[in-house]
């Protein structure tokens, strides 16, 4: 679309700019078009990242199959067990030449090798498979994937290791040196998925056309002239304004959907949240937009981190915990601090616990929400005093639509989490040689 063509596009939109796709808003003739698609509910995926490790005793079960022992770690999942991979032994070998820890965060999704650089050369190694996956829905849903998390990126190096602290900040990424903008406000979060409550005005829209117009044109040679860290702040701000208009098109174009959720417009509306000052309900209401963003499906891939890497966040409010994540973390093997990072990954699974049984608790025809997802939840290193990136703490909640076969714990042996990663590509019917390290998929996973 040429600068013409995009100003009359965005000038004959007006007031919808800020609207999301609405099923009422179809002409008669799509929206019969629209009701007679597939009934089948699509597949959801999504990757949650905590930082730091585990206390691998009181995570890793004894025995394998489905009457495994709950650890004490993972015993908040006792509800949902039938619902869970339990995956010990999946290694990522190309964080061992790394720091301890941006070099396994960076490349959480990859399994590449992450350059180690202090400058402007930064690399994941690779795209990530959260958005190989959300390439394969491109059109499908108004968003392609949501990046979700609770803590700002952090720029500048550090000194100690000699990377750059933009490593610990992303998860997610659209090409090995462009890493996916995240977004840690619940508002913004909920008007990008369904747009602002009142309509937008011609006075905005046209300030909208504007803004468009000057990022597009303009964008390369203002970037040129900006330091590193403020090349990156100038993509993430060209995809959100890009990410603006593929939802006008969206909303815009006669196309048949393949799954029309049945959600309540006034639900969603009630759901629209606000800014929490507590950690705690931040995470809750992150993972709610997360939850709300697949049942009217609005996105099919999400990620979402609990924190940075090297994430210093206090605990105190758990009781018998007086300190900081990633200082627990370095346990030195002392009982006192061992007890105190346990109990942080306990409250962790907390979490991912809460989130599964409120999917589950959705209905889509015959199956759930959680039924027809694949949630991994997991960290980028297993011991965080040794900061070892084998035998990673991965957990894969869900059915995939029938091709999980869930409720048991899998011990592997060297295996590349890749393979993991090659085995969710398949399920979301991503056809790949090879993804990261991968040697072939877990064939083990599937029903």
């Amino acid at each position: 679309m040429n600068n013409a063509s995009r100003r009359r596009f965005l000038k004959g939109m007006g007031v919808s700019l800020a609207l999301p796709w609405m099923h009422s808003a179809l002409t008669s003739s799509v929206r019969a078009a629209t009701d007679k698609t597939s009934s089948k509910p699509p597949l959801r995926t999504a990757f949650l990242y905590f930082p730091n490790g585990v206390w691998e005793k009181a995570w890793v079960p004894e025995t394998e199959g489905s009457d495994y022992a709950l650890t004490p770690s993972l015993e908040p999942l006792a509800d949902v067990r039938d619902d869970i991979l339990v995956l010990s032994g999946l290694d990522k070998k190309n964080s061992h030449g790394g720091d301890g820890h941006y070099a396994k965060t960076a490349n959480f999704l990859t399994g590449m090798p992450v350059t180690k650089t202090t400058s402007k050369d930064i690399s994941s190694g690779g795209i990530s498979v959260d958005q190989l996956i959300a390439k394969q829905f491109k059109g499908k849903t108004p968003i392609a994937s949501l990046e979700l998390a609770t803590e700002p990126v952090v720029s500048g190096i550090d000194s100690n290791v000699g990377y750059t602290r933009l490593y610990g900040s992303y998860i997610s990424w659209e090409t090995p040196n462009r890493p996916v903008a995240k977004e840690m406000n619940p508002r913004i979060v909920y008007d990008r998925l369904f747009g602002r409550e009142a309509k937008t005005s011609q006075s905005e829209a046209e300030s909208y056309q504007n803004l468009l117009d000057y990022v597009l044109d303009d964008a390369k040679r203002v970037r040129g002239r900006l330091g590193r860290d403020d090349q990156f702040k100038m993509d993430e701000y060209l995809e959100a304004v890009r990410a603006v208009e593929r939802r006008i098109e969206f909303a815009t174009r006669e196309q048949e959907r393949d799954w029309e959720p049945s959600i309540d417009p006034v639900e969603i509306a009630r759901r629209r949240p606000g800014v929490p000052n507590d950690f705690r309900e931040h995470i809750d209401v992150m993972l709610d937009l997360m939850l709300l963003a697949f049942q009217t499906d609005s996105t099919r891939v999400a990620s979402f981190m609990f924190a940075n890497d090297v994430s210093g966040r206090n605990f105190s409010f758990l009781d018998g915990v007086k300190g900081g994540h990633h200082e627990m973390s370095h346990h030195e093997n002392k009982d006192a601090k061992i007890d105190q990072y346990q109990q942080i990954n306990r409250w962790h699974v907390e979490q991912f616990a809460a989130l599964l049984q409120k999917m589950k608790g959705i209905r889509e025809g015959d199956s759930t929400l959680l039924d027809n997802s694949m949630i991994m939840f997991g960290s980028s290193i297993s011991d965080g005093n040794r900061h070892d990136p084998d035998n990673l703490p991965i957990l894969v909640a869900g059915r995939g639509g029938g091709k999980i076969q869930s409720g048991r714990h899998i011990a592997y042996k060297e295996m590349p989490l890749c393979n993991l990663y090659h085995s969710m590509l398949d399920v979301n019917g991503v056809e790949v040689e090879s993804f990261g390290d991968s040697t072939g998929p877990l064939s083990e996973i599937s029903s």
